[in-house]
């Protein structure tokens, strides 16, 4: 647990998800001042200091919409400088070279991936004050995909890359670092499973590791890059993918 008389904060995006509530519970269990925010209003069950209710999508393609939000959120850190932004929010819509939209397309990035750009830049300041860092949640994805996912690994593969552009950039001022994780055990992974129990043991099984992703493991990885002072760990994309992206998928 980190030391009571320091007031960290950290902004959560994507917070009302299944990782985004475990992420936020994660830092608030240990005294963090966490902001969170979604796009929807927020759940019960979702317990932080402040919420923001924002959508990301319309933030950027509405300036005086995204100043409001980053007014808001600005005025919940003060002058306290914020020690992480978290860019955990996305979205992932199917589709293939043949069915995709312009519309899906333009939605995807600018959640996926322009906002956390957006974000930072925006938050760049209180970020330099408090000495802290930008954690993107990347995905396998970004190296590994599927059909129908034209999209959504396109999106996560710019995020991986510019991950690493923007620990260039930035140097010593802000470290800037991704995980990307495979198939995580949340609810909204297991609605899709609901009518087959079966392709969801086979979903666990495939990983090298047996199991799926845990939430609450991925946060306590989360929160321990974050928590990292060391300026030299920067520009790093970290898998969190139970071994599936060292496999062979080979029929034979």
């Amino acid at each position: 647990m980190m030391n009571s008389d320091i007031s960290r904060y950290v902004l959560i995006t994507g917070a009302a998800g299944g990782i985004g509530k475990a992420i936020v519970k994660e830092f608030s269990d240990v005294g963090y001042v966490v902001i969170a925010s979604d796009c929807v209003p927020q759940p019960v069950d979702l317990i932080c200091t402040h919420y923001v209710q924002s959508d990301l999508s319309e933030m950027m393609i509405n300036k005086e919409y995204f100043n409001i939000i980053i007014n808001k959120i600005q005025s919940f850190i003060g002058n306290n400088g914020l020690y992480a932004l978290i860019n955990n929010a996305a979205i992932q819509i199917l589709g293939g070279v043949e069915s995709l939209k312009i519309d899906d397309c333009n939605k995807t990035l600018n959640i996926n991936l322009l906002a956390p750009l957006f974000l930072s830049q925006s938050l760049l300041k209180q970020l330099e004050k408090a000495k802290g860092s930008i954690l993107n949640i990347s995905s396998i994805h970004a190296r590994l995909t599927k059909k129908n996912f034209l999209a959504y690994a396109t999106s996560k593969a710019a995020l991986s890359g510019m991950t690493k552009a923007m620990a260039v950039e930035l140097g010593g001022r802000v470290r800037v670092n991704a995980i990307e994780p495979a198939a995580i055990e949340t609810d909204m992974l297991k609605s899709g499973f609901s009518n087959s129990e079966e392709k969801y043991k086979l979903l666990a099984e495939y990983h090298p590791a047996g199991i799926l992703g845990n939430v609450n493991e991925l946060s306590r990885l989360v929160r321990s890059i974050v928590e990292l002072d060391n300026g030299f760990f920067t520009g790093e994309v970290i898998g969190y993918d139970g071994g599936i992206g060292a496999l062979l998928h080979d029929p034979a």
